[in-house]
């Protein structure tokens, strides 16, 4: 038996699964502190899980993506970049908005050093500058650091030695080194190692406060918590990077929908209380975006996935001056209380499918006096804004399903769109904390080759090797490992036959 939890802008969706299939499901309000309604809503499933052992509980959180966008609950930062003379043009989070700046503070310097994207030397490593940076951090009692240097991802031997210095100097620093959380493209990457970094101390209390509501749960079980690329990670990771849970929640939805509907490749919309998360799957897993991501005005290139936010959900409002309009402005956690339907008084995208029959919750007494026309205009519109956003994911003309899931499934009253069969699987409304709590454990490995050095097929082979060696160190079955993903990118700036390499494995949980 396996929980899984998905914990959402509007309400916190649970599921016992029994393998493959469904025992219990259920939707609680989200609570402001995350952990209280995670706890809240292991209460609930108490009755369904009764003496049964669970194997494993994983939960997907969207509490990390909050507070870096809100500039909350961040940790002051020292930011060390490997780069001079070469990057003294652009220096450390220019572009970053001054909340976030004075949030995590001014100590960031730029140090000689780094490598060419072929491995040769920029400069020799100034380590006495370094190490001045390191008694500084120490100075201050700052407690978190980022290091990132001139193409990492190809050549990491100066971050790995900076952050030997650095911890020599003060050893109770967290320290992201850019190469482990970032990809080719210096700016992005400083920006996802700090970001990182500031979520130092919140990753600690969030994952200590998911296993104190587990223990007060009376369960005693391994806990994960999901990341965006469908797969989990145990809380130790967690702790050390934070940041790869962002987007975790329009995974588990896609991942979810996956193994609900049975489709391999297919577009996933999650239709939510506040946004509909538009994606697509292929070979099961979600598609990963290729440009550059924007968190809290902070453009980073870790993974992602290929996601397109739709301002709509149950709890957008709907406005009829000077025209019909409806979101993206949404009563968000609120809607239970202030939707007509609910008593409330604010005409919602809920209120107009309950008042069409679509839906049954609420009082529809309440909805009753709205006019026919109107509502058809509305569910009209509504289907306008989603095939429009839909087309926007689509990569071909190829004839593949739409499957819709989450709580607001029936704010899409269309049956087609185009050549697509619109799919709703059963419990489609849970599917985010599905694809939680079936999510497996994965290895990747992703860097830049050199085939002129290492032949294609044995580079390929080594890297299959490696992306399966680290999925069996997070605790997959071997057994189980299924190369998912093989990716080539040609570099025809470098010379060589220089591509970048991206190999995904999966497995069972052991």
């Amino acid at each position: 038996m396996k929980i899984g939890i998905d914990v959402g802008g509007t309400n916190t969706d649970a599921v016992l699964m029994d393998g493959s299939r469904v025992v219990a499901g259920l939707k609680s309000p989200t609570t402001e502190d995350v952990s209280s309604g995670v706890e809240e809503a292991l209460r609930q499933l108490q009755p369904a899980i009764g003496a049964s052992k669970i194997d494993s509980l994983v939960i997907g959180t969207t509490q990390f993506t909050n507070a870096f966008v809100q500039g909350k609950d961040l940790s002051q930062v020292a930011v060390l970049r490997i780069g001079s003379p070469a990057t003294h043009a652009l220096p450390p989070l220019c572009a970053w908005p001054e909340h976030l700046l004075a949030a995590i503070g001014d100590c960031r310097t730029i140090v000689r050093g780094g490598h060419n994207v072929d491995g040769r030397r920029i400069a020799a490593l100034d380590e006495r500058a370094v190490a001045a940076f390191a008694r500084e951090i120490r100075k201050r009692g700052i407690k978190a650091a980022s290091v990132t240097s001139v193409f990492a991802p190809a050549t990491p031997d100066d971050e790995h030695r900076a952050a030997e210095i650095i911890l020599n100097e003060a050893p109770d620093t967290f320290l992201t080194m850019s190469h482990t959380t970032g990809r080719l493209g210096l700016l992005e990457r400083e920006n996802a190692a700090t970001m990182n970094a500031s979520l130092a101390a919140l990753s600690k209390k969030v994952v200590r406060s998911f296993e104190e509501a587990i223990a007060s749960a009376g369960l005693n079980c391994p806990f994960y918590i999901s990341q965006n690329d469908g797969t989990v990670l145990d809380s130790k990771t967690v702790a050390a990077f934070p940041v790869l849970t962002f987007a975790s929640g329009p995974t588990n939805s896609m991942r979810g929908a996956a193994l609900l509907s049975g489709a391999r490749d297919a577009i996933i919309a999650d239709i939510g209380g506040t946004t509909s998360d538009i994606g697509a799957i292929s070979n099961g897993y979600p598609r990963e975006s290729t440009v550059s991501s924007d968190i809290g005005g902070v453009k980073t290139n870790f993974r992602m996935p290929d996601v397109f936010a739709l301002g709509l959900g149950g709890g957008s409002l709907v406005r009829t001056s000077p025209d019909l309009a409806i979101g993206p402005i949404s009563t968000g956690h609120a809607l239970h209380k202030e939707a007509l339907v609910f008593g409330g008084s604010t005409l919602t995208a809920s209120d107009i499918v309950v008042a069409a029959g679509l839906a049954d919750f609420g009082d529809r007494s309440r909805v009753a006096y709205l006019d026919t026309k109107f509502i058809s205009e509305a569910l009209q519109l509504m289907n306008v804004m989603f095939e429009a956003a839909v087309e926007k994911m689509r990569t071909s003309n190829a004839e593949i399903p739409i499957i819709l899931v989450g709580g607001g499934v029936s704010l899409i009253s269309s049956k087609k769109f185009g050549p697509s069969e619109i799919i709703i699987p059963e419990n489609s409304g849970v599917a985010n904390a599905v694809g939680a709590a079936l999510a497996q454990i994965g290895g990747e490995f992703d860097q830049i080759i050199l085939y002129a050095d290492e032949p294609r097929e044995q580079a390929v082979n080594r890297a299959k090797a490696e992306a399966t060696a680290i999925a069996i160190g997070r605790g997959a079955v071997e057994s189980s490992i299924e190369i998912v993903d093989v990716e080539e990118v040609p570099l025809n700036y470098v010379d060589g036959d220089a591509v970048r390499l991206r190999v995904k494995a999966v497995g069972d949980f052991a």
